[in-house]
């Protein structure tokens, strides 16, 4: 949007994110703040911020722009559009219609508490993820003595999935986890071996194998 003068800008309208905070939307605090019956269901509101996460931690800009399209298609058809607030990195989803050309009008906005604001810098982990990031680096390690390093690559990039989407040990994972894993954040976002991407689902199961060997996992 071109920047204008002030004038320019009191017409048009401002910024999405200078609306919201200029009409009052209530701060983020990690959860997505609905107001009462909310109109994008908690699972969408869920789903965008997943797949927002998954954008910004692609190794890959194909397959960010991927996440983003998808999330994007999604909170469209409860005709509300999604955007990420830098400097407090925040996921925004607010009414389709309270924008005109990509700029809010403040004469549209009647109820603030339709926005939905979702925090994507969630809590300060600190240390808990210092114990999981310990826990997965041992099953890592064990997986490298018993099955070698081809498995050990795997797993590796398992535990990151784990331990930067889930803040969860590996053996913990779920079979919903797994799949996510398997299916959508290995392709886009690990540059395996030809032998690795062949054995990725055997790595992932040798993970139960050596779960009773590592303390703590």
């Amino acid at each position: 949007m071109p920047e204008g003068n002030e004038y320019e800008r009191e017409v048009r309208g401002v910024d999405a994110d200078e609306a919201l905070d200029a009409a009052g939307a209530p701060d983020a605090d990690g959860s997505p703040d609905v107001g009462g019956a909310p109109e994008v269901p908690e699972a969408v509101v869920d789903e965008a911020e997943r797949l927002t996460r998954l954008a910004e931690e692609a190794a890959v800009e194909a397959a960010a722009n991927a996440y983003r399209e998808h999330r994007d298609e999604l909170v469209e058809e409860h005709d509300f559009t999604a955007r990420v607030r830098e400097e407090d990195d925040t996921l925004v989803l607010y009414p389709d219609e309270w924008v005109d050309e990509g700029v809010v009008q403040f004469d549209r906005i009647e109820d603030t508490d339709r926005a939905v604001e979702v925090s994507l810098s969630g809590p300060d982990h600190g240390a808990d993820w210092e114990s999981v990031e310990e826990a997965n680096q041992a099953v890592v390690d064990a997986v490298e003595a018993r099955f070698g390093p081809e498995h050990a690559a795997n797993v590796r990039a398992f535990a990151d999935f784990m331990g930067n989407h889930y803040l969860k040990c590996i053996v913990d994972a779920t079979p919903g986890e797994r799949e996510e894993f398997l299916t959508e954040y290995y392709p886009r976002n690990v540059w395996p071996s030809k032998e690795q991407e062949s054995i990725v689902d055997e790595s992932v199961d040798r993970v139960a194998d050596v779960s009773d060997d590592v303390p703590g996992a």
